[in-house]
């Protein structure tokens, strides 16, 4: 079979994308989920004992929100209908909570509803499904990259349980591939194509954790490579230098339109880039920091991959010894959005140098992961009374803001109080979460904060 050949057999069967072919069909296939839908999740035991429960799945593009939908409907034996928010309104919904009605009463069948980018419907789009929600009639299963608590309104909210799906691992997007390349029915093992590992590696990364992404990408790859094989009648393609039926870098290039990074084949040497490009900005060395950035560029890397860890090392390792340094990776990053390479490769090289110069402090990480640690051990305490709110006259009966006293009204807009409940200040006394450098604007925040603490407990304490 040639490439033409392969082609019109495909289209002759009504091909589909490869993505959409690959869809996994259960939970067994799902990749690189596994704390969501994994063997002891939540939602694997739901679908074992057919008991779907309301969700919004949120996560990034390509992690799989709409083919665990999918799952869920097909496992459950319910009716399952789709549609896009971008698309839809009050009254496509009303037709829905129709057949749904019908559903329950001619088949006894519960209906899913899968509304894909949920964020996008507004208030009155989003208070339709409430009381059907909340009824029984509808089970909604919501999907979204936007943050939920801030998209979808909080009585909706309440009625759903929110799951997390994470982007997926370069190492999860290489296994969706080798599937890919060894499934007959399926995906694209009648090619009999192999793939060299750094070509994976770099679809997999170019990919950005989106695996609807790589399979495109690998789709065009394996065509190419296809077309490239010797055959009767006709020559290999003089620009691809490969062996008989093997996906190899020059493909992958090709087909996204990106140089490869020199990778070998773990994919050891991108980590090893963006390692010396962040140490060399921790390291105070703008020098340093702005040749590895070149390096990263000149090999090809994602610029926002750039920019999104210098917003990263701006909390992470200058923090409050600069307060002005996330803004400014921020303003590179949106800069770079705004016009592009390469005029818009100066303003993250300004940035890389600008982290670089800066003071540095990590005290804003140390207190996060401190914190963080302490909600693991302690779990849910209680808010104390005394700054609680209390806007009804119920909460003011329960003591809800008793003895709270208003900061302003105080000398200096600061008055001694406790804010952390009583198990966190007994477990970490005297010690605090965030403690600033004597460095940069920390060395004022340290004094600010040494006054108030030096002032003590106030008269009536």
């Amino acid at each position: 079979m040639d490439l033409f050949e392969y082609q019109a057999e495909k289209a002759g069967a009504g091909e589909r994308p490869l993505a959409e072919r690959m869809r996994p069909a259960d939970l067994d296939e799902f990749v690189g989920q596994e704390k969501a839908a994994g063997k002891e999740s939540l939602i694997a035991r739901a679908v074992s004992e057919d008991r779907i429960f309301s969700m919004i799945l949120w996560g990034p593009p390509g992690t799989g929100k709409t083919t665990l939908a999918r799952i869920l409907a097909a496992k459950t034996r319910c009716h399952f209908v789709s549609f896009s928010a971008v698309l839809s309104g009050v009254k496509d919904i009303r037709q829905v909570i129709e057949t749904a009605r019908e559903q329950k009463r001619i088949h006894r069948r519960r209906t899913i509803l899968f509304v894909d980018e949920i964020h996008r419907f507004n208030k009155s789009q989003q208070d339709a499904f409430l009381h059907h929600v909340e009824s029984g009639l509808i089970t909604l299963v919501g999907a979204t990259t936007e943050n939920p608590s801030f998209e979808v309104i909080p009585a909706l909210l309440s009625r759903c349980r929110v799951v997390t799906l994470d982007r997926l691992s370069v190492e999860d997007i290489v296994e969706i591939l080798r599937r890919a390349l060894a499934d007959r029915e399926r995906g694209l093992g009648e090619m009999k194509l192999k793939a060299e590992d750094a070509a994976l590696s770099h679809i997999a990364s170019a990919s950005d954790g989106d695996a609807r992404s790589a399979l495109n990408s690998l789709e065009i790859a394996a065509m190419m490579a296809f077309g490239a094989r010797p055959g009767p009648e006709k020559e290999a393609d003089p620009s691809v230098v490969d062996g008989p039926g093997l996906i190899m870098a020059a493909h992958v290039e090709k087909a996204i339109e990106k140089k490869a990074l020199l990778y070998d084949k773990s994919g050891e040497e991108h980590y090893n880039l963006i390692s010396a490009f962040h140490k060399s900005m921790r390291g105070s060395d703008p020098d340093a920091a702005v040749y590895w950035f070149v390096r990263m560029m000149a090999a090809g890397e994602d610029p926002l991959y750039i920019a999104r860890r210098m917003i990263r090392f701006a909390s992470e390792d200058v923090g409050n010894a600069d307060p002005r340094a996330i803004t400014v990776a921020m303003d590179a990053m949106n800069a770079y959005r705004l016009i592009g390479s390469p005029e818009g490769d100066l303003n993250l090289a300004q940035a890389a140098i600008y982290l670089a110069s800066a003071p540095k402090s990590n005290r804003v990480y140390e207190a996060y992961s401190q914190a963080a640690e302490a909600v693991r051990q302690t779990g849910s305490l209680p808010v104390p009374k005394h700054i609680r709110n209390a806007p009804t006259r119920m909460m003011k009966q329960l003591d809800y803001g008793k003895g709270y006293r208003y900061a302003h009204d105080y000398e200096g807009g600061y008055v001694h109080q406790e804010h952390l409940p009583d198990k966190i200040r007994e477990k970490i006394g005297n010690r605090r979460f965030y403690e600033p450098t004597g460095r940069g604007y920390e060395k004022i925040i340290r004094q600010r904060l040494a006054h108030y603490r030096g002032r003590g407990p106030q008269e009536g304490d």
